[in-house]
């Protein structure tokens, strides 16, 4: 048989195999038909004026005080309380549109790292009792409930809240009340949101690292935090960047933080917000310098990812020992250790967790006043199955949602294959960058380019989203929903396939198996697990989806996700703060159940966040 060099080049294979060749083209097709080339069309529409090319409308953004400026305002300010009382109201200061979003993402980047790192070193380190209940205690702020905990978050901080009734009322350590809005309020409820990203990864670090290291850093003399400052956390830092990375590009997509806080005017001054704001008032949504500004905001983000990958890769962070067998360096705490744990972390740990307790407390309460909910009833839970409107969007959501996995599955399938046991293949590292790169980027900018993109090739159709009375997402947020979540799966069934010995498949082709016999009966069932556990996590993604859902999903009422429904609940003058807090708590049922049979099902410790 003859040796085909262009198949060699291009798929790997020295004779042309269309299994192979079909595991590169479908996914690079597809990823390039649905991201690269809408993400291209939105790119062209940013650099038009006057029918030429022109960069007119990025200088209009980068010039305009409105987007970026000298800081105005004052960061905080004692008020006067209608009853006399002074407080402390805490909004930022702001830069400007553009800047106001880098430097929150910057801020929530550091706090989530400071967070996550102290809580994955201390359950890395230290044995001490109530870890276990720690331990699931972590695991709360991972159940995503989109909207509505930001909303508990806000009242966490009000006179009356929560944290006012400890500090103030109860411990006397604020002098006055303190109020956070604006873009503070945005970036406390960002960190506390985001926090678990950098606490997982930090985690699976610091169990990762060979103690024979410290060991021998103790036996030179190095001790306390400056052996975690110079061995621990240099070991630890890929994980703990790759951890704030996300969070920084997740940071700057947010919308349910801008969008619960947006009675305050700095959370407005926010990319993310002006962006969906131009969806729901239909003033400006398809104006080239809206594609401008979704353009930098995709700039920013894959450049801090970038960024990040560049700053880790230039360190040596390879063990010599690794691949052999250790247990984890794990003491008693000291004295002062443990009281630390018990009176400093425990308590910030238990603050973190009110959200998403919040979120339960209101969707069984009549009424949140004051500090507590007051009054219990089932109502709103029963609402989920006896209100046709909630009915219909749980609906929608299941069926965009079980659509989009079948298309996450085939994709990171064939695409996983493909990168994974075809390594000379030219194809393979553009193939692996763009099945990763849509981890970087900001579904916002998505929502805007699949604007652009559909409007432009279906006009007057059931895809244009221009057609107000006729537009049908249900294609689009599909379509959207596997380009965003595919890295997820992905990641998934890469490590199932790296963990099976390529040998197994070619003995099954030198015994005369075709490809695809080789592909379906040996690697497949041996993934199988890596498969069920990725797409069920992706599935919750699906049903979670916010930027996408909240944008394009809501253009027509009657093809609404849950989210778009949860954000009507929260926003809309005859919404309910409990209607949508029941449907956050049947997202974080739908989370638990899958989180337990992923965990049952490939015998491995998954997470939400997609990243253990």
């Amino acid at each position: 048989m003859r040796v085909s060099k262009w198949s060699e080049r291009l798929f790997g294979t020295p004779l042309f195999d269309p299994v192979v060749a079909a595991s590169f083209l479908f996914p690079l097709l597809y990823l390039v038909a649905f991201l690269v080339i809408p993400v291209l069309a939105m790119l062209a529409v940013a650099f038009e004026y006057n029918g030429h090319f022109s960069l007119h409308w990025f200088t209009s953004i980068l010039t305009s005080d409105y987007y970026i400026s000298w800081p105005t305002g004052d960061f905080a300010k004692l008020v006067t309380m209608p009853n006399g009382e002074q407080i402390y109201y805490i909004q930022g200061v702001d830069f400007g549109v553009v800047l106001n979003s880098i430097i929150v993402a910057i801020s929530v980047m550091i706090l989530t790292t400071i967070l996550g790192t102290i809580f994955a070193f201390v359950m890395a380190r230290y044995d001490f009792p109530g870890k276990n209940i720690m331990r699931i205690l972590l695991f709360v702020p991972l159940l995503v409930t989109p909207f509505v905990n930001v909303f508990i978050v806000k009242k966490m901080f009000l006179p009356n809240g929560l944290i006012n009734w400890i500090f103030y009322d109860t411990l006397h350590i604020f002098p006055h009340r303190v109020v956070i809005d604006g873009l503070v309020g945005v970036i406390i409820a960002q960190t506390l949101t985001y926090y678990p990203i950098v606490y997982l990864n930090a985690y699976a670090s610091f169990i990762n690292i060979d103690p024979t290291l410290e060991e021998q850093a103790e036996n030179l003399g190095s001790r306390g935090f400056h052996l975690f400052r110079t061995v621990t956390f240099p070991l630890a830092l890929p994980g703990i960047a790759a951890g704030a990375t996300l969070v920084g590009i997740f940071s700057l997509e947010d919308l349910a933080a801008p969008i619960v806080f947006q009675g305050n005017p700095l959370a407005r001054k926010l990319m993310s917000f002006q962006i969906y704001s131009a969806f729901t008032s239909g003033f400006n949504v398809g104006s080239p310098q809206l594609a401008a500004l979704a353009l930098i905001m995709l700039t920013i983000a894959i450049l801090m990812f970038l960024g990040i990958r560049k700053y880790v890769s230039m360190r040596q962070y390879a063990m010599l020992s690794k691949g052999g067998r250790w247990k984890p360096r794990v003491a008693k705490p000291k004295t002062w250790q443990a009281a630390l744990i018990y009176f400093v972390v425990v308590p910030i740990l238990l603050i973190s967790i009110f959200p998403q307790v919040g979120v339960v407390m209101l969707a069984f309460s009549e009424s949140w006043a004051g500090t507590w909910p007051r009054g219990f009833t089932t109502a709103h839970i029963q609402s989920i199955i006896t209100q046709p409107d909630i009915e219909r969007v749980i609906i929608n959501s299941v069926m965009y949602s079980t659509a989009a996995i079948i298309v996450i599955i085939l994709l990171s399938l064939t695409a996983s294959y493909a990168s994974s046991r075809f390594k000379k293949s030219k194809l393979g590292p553009i193939l692996d960058s763009l099945s990763t790169i849509p981890i970087a980027v900001p579904g916002i900018v998505i929502a805007m380019s699949y604007f652009f993109f559909f409007a432009k090739v279906f006009p007057n159709t059931p895809l244009d989203p221009t057609n107000l009375l006729g537009f049908n997402p249900a294609m689009v947020l599909i379509l959207a929903y596997s380009i965003r979540r595919l890295p997820f799966a992905a990641r998934s069934i890469s490590a199932g396939i790296q963990q099976v010995h390529v040998s197994l498949e070619e003995a099954a082709l030198n015994l005369g198996a075709s490809r695809w016999k080789a592909l379906t009966g040996i690697l497949i069932p041996l993934i199988l697990l890596n498969l069920l556990g990725g797409a069920m996590l992706s599935f919750v993604y699906c049903m979670s989806e916010t930027s996408v859902g909240i944008t394009l999903g809501s253009i027509n009422p009657d093809y609404y996700p849950i989210t778009a429904r949860m954000v009507e609940l929260m926003t809309s003058a005859v919404g309910s703060a409990n209607l949508a807090a029941a449907l956050g708590v049947f997202l974080m049922t739908v989370q638990i159940i899958a989180i337990v049979l992923a965990n049952l099902i490939t015998k491995q410790k998954y997470s939400f966040i997609g990243l253990t």
